[in-house]
C-alpha cells in the first residue's frame, strides 16, 4: 500500500470512527433521556432484591451503570444496523475533505487517475463489512440474551422466563410446560404428549422439570413418568379417546426442539440474532410452521445480500464526490443523499418484503440485480 493509500485509508476510518461516535452518543442519549425513570425504577429495584437502598447520587449512578449495561451490547448490534450508511456517509466527508484542499487536483496532475483512489475507500469498507460479519456469526449470538432485554431488564444477565405452550417436536410430540428458564435450560412443570400420524394420544410424559444438555442434546427429566396407551379396540377404530396405561419411570427425552429452538419459536426477534450455523440448525427442524421458516430463512439469506447492496450503494455514490475540478460539496451531498439513502433502505425493505411466487432465496437478491447496472454505469462514469 502506498502512502497515498494509506492517506486516503486512514482519512475515511477517521471519518468513519467519527460518524460511529457520533451517531451511538445521539441515539443512547435519547433512549437514556426518555426512559431515565424506567432505568431509576430499575435500580431501585434490584437493590431492593439484594437488600439495599438508593438515594440521590448513589440512584443516579446506579441509573447510569443501567444505561450503560443495556446499550453496550445493542451497540455491536446497532453497528451491524448504520454500516452501511455510516460507510456512505464517511466517503463522501472523506472525498469533500480532498476536493476543499485541492488534492484531487494535485494527484491527477502526478498522473494519478481517479479510479485509483477508490481502491482505499473500497478496501477498508470491505474490512468494515468483514467486521460486521464477525461481529454477525460471532459476536452476537453469544450474548443474544442480552439484547432482548427491555429498560427494566437492565442489569439481568439473562432473558426471563417465558410458558412453553403447545411446541412440537419433528417426532410429533406436542411440549408444554408452566415456565421455561434460558438461564438453566430448564422446564418446570413439564407435559408432553406423544401422538401417531393422525394426531391421536398415544402416549403422555410428565416431569417435575426437563433441563436440556447441550452436549448430548437431551431433556433430563426430573421425577418424569411416561404412560403408553393400552391397545383396544375403541382406540384403534378412533372413535374413542386412548386409554392410557400405567405410568412408568422415564430419564430423559431426546428431541430436535431444544432451548434455542424455544426462545426463537418465543421472541421472534432472538433470530435475528442468531449465526447462520444457528439458524440452520432451527430450518432442519420439520415442525417449523411455514411462515417461521421463511422468516428464518430469509434472515439468513437476507444479510448475504444486505452486505452486496452495501458494496453497490456505495460504488453508486463515489461518483458524486470524486470529481475531476472542485465542486459545491455540499449541492453534490444534496444530490447524492436521495440515491444513496434510497438505495440503503430501499434494498433493506425490498429484502425483508415476501414477494409472492418466488423462494426466499431467489426474492432476497432481487435488490442486487436492480442494483448491480446503476452501480455499473455511475462506477464508470467517473472522469478522469
Amino acid at each position: 500500500m502506498t502512502t497515498l493509500d494509506r492517506y486516503i485509508a486512514r482519512l475515511y476510518l477517521t471519518n468513519i470512527a467519527i460518524l460511529l461516535v457520533l451517531l451511538f452518543s445521539f441515539v443512547v442519549m435519547i433512549d437514556a433521556s426518555l426512559n431515565m425513570q424506567r432505568f431509576a425504577d430499575a435500580a431501585v429495584k434490584n437493590a431492593s432484591a439484594a437488600g439495599s437502598e438508593l438515594h440521590g447520587l448513589r440512584k443516579l449512578l446506579s441509573a447510569a451503570l443501567l444505561v450503560v449495561d443495556l446499550w453496550w451490547p445493542r451497540l455491536l448490534q446497532l453497528y451491524n444496523f448504520l454500516i452501511g450508511l455510516v460507510l456512505v456517509g464517511a466517503m463522501g466527508f472523506t472525498f469533500a475533505q480532498l476536493v476543499r484542499q485541492r488534492e484531487l487536483v494535485a494527484v491527477m496532475a502526478s498522473g494519478v487517475s481517479l479510479y485509483r483512489l477508490m481502491r482505499p475507500v473500497m478496501v477498508v469498507a470491505a474490512l468494515m463489512l468483514m467486521i460486521q460479519v464477525a461481529n454477525q456469526e460471532l459476536v452476537l449470538p453469544r450474548i443474544s440474551h442480552l439484547l432482548i432485554r427491555d429498560n427494566m431488564e437492565a442489569g439481568k444477565r439473562d432473558i426471563s422466563g417465558f410458558v412453553v405452550s403447545l411446541r412440537p417436536d419433528s417426532e410429533g410430540r406436542v411440549f408444554y410446560a408452566d415456565r421455561f428458564d434460558p438461564a438453566s435450560r430448564t422446564m418446570t412443570n413439564v407435559r408432553i404428549w406423544e401422538r401417531d400420524a393422525q394426531w391421536r394420544t398415544i402416549g403422555q410424559i410428565s416431569a417435575a422439570s426437563a433441563t436440556f444438555d447441550p452436549q448430548t442434546r437431551i431433556w433430563r427429566l426430573t421425577n418424569g413418568v411416561v404412560q403408553r396407551a393400552r391397545a383396544t379396540s375403541s382406540a384403534s377404530s378412533g372413535s374413542e379417546p386412548v386409554e392410557l396405561g400405567r405410568p412408568e419411570p422415564i430419564t430423559q427425552l431426546k428431541s430436535d426442539l431444544d432451548d434455542t429452538g424455544l426462545i426463537a419459536l418465543e421472541r421472534q426477534s432472538f433470530a435475528q440474532n442468531l449465526s447462520w450455523s444457528q439458524i440452520g440448525d432451527l430450518l432442519l427442524s420439520p415442525t417449523l410452521r411455514p411462515d417461521v421458516k421463511e422468516q428464518l430463512s430469509r434472515v439468513a439469506w437476507g444479510r448475504v445480500a444486505n452486505y452486496i447492496c452495501v458494496v453497490l450503494s456505495l460504488i453508486v455514490a463515489i461518483p458524486f464526490f470524486l470529481t475531476r475540478e472542485p465542486k459545491n460539496m455540499v449541492l453534490q451531498s444534496i444530490k447524492c443523499a436521495p440515491v444513496a439513502v434510497g438505495s440503503l433502505i430501499g434494498s433493506t425493505l425490498a429484502i425483508l418484503s415476501p414477494i409472492p411466487g418466488l423462494p426466499v432465496e431467489l426474492a432476497v437478491f432481487l435488490p442486487v440485480l436492480a442494483l448491480l447496472p446503476t452501480a455499473i454505469a455511475m462506477g464508470t462514469s467517473i472522469k478522469t
